[in-house]
């Protein structure tokens, strides 16, 4: 049974384990038919939540739902917060789905608290299986060696994010990054130590850009970052910051320092952009920095018209 501390029913400590129908044999036949349907009808997870929350609301009173599950950085809450939460750790015989927390404004009563334990029971293999879908989406869109989002990834989300900054009238850029003179890294130090030096700078970079930035390998040693929100200064400015933190990045091998430097083109969406116009003008802002010496930030010259 849950525990009562002040004003929360905490589920926190306890490890609630899913996996025999019995456990809800008394529960309502046809709420929890009709849950079971509701829940078949999508693999996308935040949808799932809303359509579980959704249903609870109509056999519990209920003010709010969060969900977390850290192995994939999720967060969501729907509804309202309130004073007195009642919290479960899903868990299985094989696998940990997350931590759902309900928020009610009076303290739950034990036969809600009966009613709500059932209906997870309804919940855990539907997010079971939208967790896998999730993970499997991930996996699809990630480069497997640096953990950037891949080529595939990029084109969706600037797609989407094109078309939100121009309904809405907001600026975003692009910065085209490219590793000087990888070439020579992986002939002095071998491939290994190169995909060393590509992971150690994506981490690097992933330090130095925004939260709501997002980081994609776009090739090889070739980098783009999607700058939302952002102004043409404020663009040049994290440029600049990712381009001084690869310069002074120490990576040694066999005690020798591995010199690194970035070339980055800048380019700001303007209203008639696609996809494709966009990276272009990255691009050809990314080969002006490297003919100019390398290690530079250049803009395109129609973001300075």
């Amino acid at each position: 049974m849950p525990t009562q501390l002040g004003n929360t029913v905490d589920f926190s400590e306890a490890k609630v384990i899913f996996s025999s129908p019995e456990a809800y044999t008394h529960f309502d036949a046809e709420i929890r038919f009709r849950l079971i349907q509701a829940l078949q009808t999508t693999l996308d997870l935040e949808q799932l939540l809303h359509i579980f929350f959704d249903h609870v609301q109509t056999v519990v009173n209920l003010e709010g739902l969060s969900y977390k599950l850290d192995l994939l950085g999720i967060e969501l809450t729907l509804g309202r917060q309130s004073i007195h939460t009642g919290s479960y750790r899903l868990i299985t015989q094989q696998d940990f789905l997350g931590e759902i927390t309900f928020c009610n404004n009076k303290r739950f009563p034990e036969k809600d608290l009966a009613v709500l334990e059932n209906l997870l029971n309804v919940l855990v293999f539907p997010l079971r299986n939208a967790i896998r879908h999730r993970e499997a989406l991930s996996a699809a869109l990630e480069d497997p060696l640096t953990g950037a989002g891949n080529r595939l990834a990029l084109n969706n989300t600037l797609q989407r994010e094109i078309i939100r900054a121009q309904r809405y009238e907001q600026s975003m850029g692009v910065l085209m990054i490219d590793l000087d003179n990888f070439k020579s890294i992986n002939d002095k130090y071998g491939h290994q130590t190169g995909d060393e030096v590509l992971r150690t700078i994506v981490d690097a970079m992933r330090n130095e850009i925004r939260g709501s930035d997002v980081l994609f390998r776009y090739g090889g040693e070739e980098f783009v970052v999607l700058l939302t929100s952002t102004t043409l200064a404020s663009a040049r400015y994290i440029a600049e910051r990712v381009r001084s933190r690869i310069n002074g990045l120490e990576i040694e091998k066999n005690g020798e320092r591995i010199p690194t430097s970035i070339s980055v083109g800048l380019s700001m969406l303007q209203p008639e952009d696609s996809v494709r116009r966009l990276l272009e003008r990255a691009d050809y802002a990314m080969y002006c920095a490297k003919n100019e010496g390398r290690n530079k930030v250049k803009v395109c010259r129609e973001e300075l018209a």
